[in-house]
């Protein structure tokens, strides 16, 4: 095994450190569960919410493909609530500030219904997914990503796509939620192509640190996801799932044309949320863990450290 790769064992939790943690305070073991143990070896606790990260994309990326896709279709279909309940309140509140700020709330329905329950969404994979893949950044590795991101982004916008032509072809809602959805749709195709892009980035940075918060987040795990999705709606940043949404009720209703939904907002969008998501914050964020590997691999330490010696 290579030097790089023994850091990464070690920094993974591996037994080099252990052995040495169990040396210099045999109750310290005895009294601590197995997790405490490994996240005691770790470098710092962004080092505790990347490894935490890391394994739970290892486990996506090692999910059966038909699997992947039901869940991801369940995603798509979760995350039209947001349009729902965002729609249904715009319906019902008057057209001025304070009623906008109260609709957004509606929002984040969605995410709260996709998290909780687990499913999978393309956004949110551009993070714990690429996690494993930048560790070891090996052809299967990339194969098995390119394999996950593509099932899920197709298996979202298929949940999306059925959620946007049940609601408007089903007996489902009055005339005016008809045209609060309508006009939610048209208020985001009035952006151009680049607004699409450069607000999509924002929405995949804020996406990315809500899955880095919720490890860490406990019991207030909901507030959390209802804090960063909720200042998403109210700085209208495009998110490729619950956009489609809007998108595609829009084209179903003849609204729109498929060029618009497609060129206008989603491969804009798209390319935005993975920039953001992936290219900015999970590099970032990997930067500096692979920073306290290569402390860890070289046996440094900080400055306090060395003086206390």
């Amino acid at each position: 095994m290579s030097q790089h790769h023994q850091a990464d064992d070690n920094f993974e939790g591996g037994e080099e450190h252990g052995e040495e943690s169990s040396q210099r305070d045999p109750s310290v073991q005895d009294a601590s569960s197995p997790k405490e143990e490994r996240e005691a070896k770790l470098p710092s606790r962004a080092a505790v919410v990347h490894q935490h990260l890391r394994l739970e994309g290892q486990k996506e990326l090692s999910r059966d493909s038909m699997a992947l896709l039901w869940s991801a279709i369940a995603a798509g279909i979760s995350m039209s609530f947001s349009m729902v309940a965002r729609g249904v309140m715009h319906a019902h509140l008057p057209e001025t500030d304070i009623g906008f700020l109260v609709e957004c709330i509606g929002y984040t329905v969605g995410f709260i219904a996709v998290i909780l329950a687990r499913q999978q969404l393309f956004t949110e994979n551009t993070v714990t997914a690429v996690l494993p893949v930048m560790s070891h950044p090996t052809l299967p590795n990339v194969g098995a990503l390119g394999r996950l991101w593509g099932v899920v982004l197709v298996g979202n916008l298929l949940g999306a796509a059925l959620s946007s032509f049940t609601f408007l072809h089903m007996p489902m809602f009055d005339e005016a939620t008809h045209q609060a959805f309508i006009a939610l749709g048209e208020h985001m195709m009035a952006n151009t192509p680049m607004e699409m892009f450069s607000k999509g980035i924002l929405a995949g940075w804020m996406i990315a640190t809500l899955v880095w918060l919720i490890p860490a987040a406990d019991q207030a795990k909901v507030w959390i996801i209802i804090i960063v999705t909720y200042v998403m709606a109210i700085g209208e940043f495009t998110h490729i799932i619950v956009g489609t949404s809007e998108a595609l009720y829009l084209v179903f209703d003849g609204h729109i044309s498929w060029y618009d939904a497609v060129v206008g907002f989603a491969l804009p969008t798209l390319a935005g949320n993975v920039i953001g998501g992936t290219f900015i914050f999970a590099l970032i964020s990997h930067a500096q863990i692979r920073g306290d590997v290569e402390a860890q691999r070289d046996c440094k330490q900080g400055l306090f450290y060395r003086r206390k010696r």
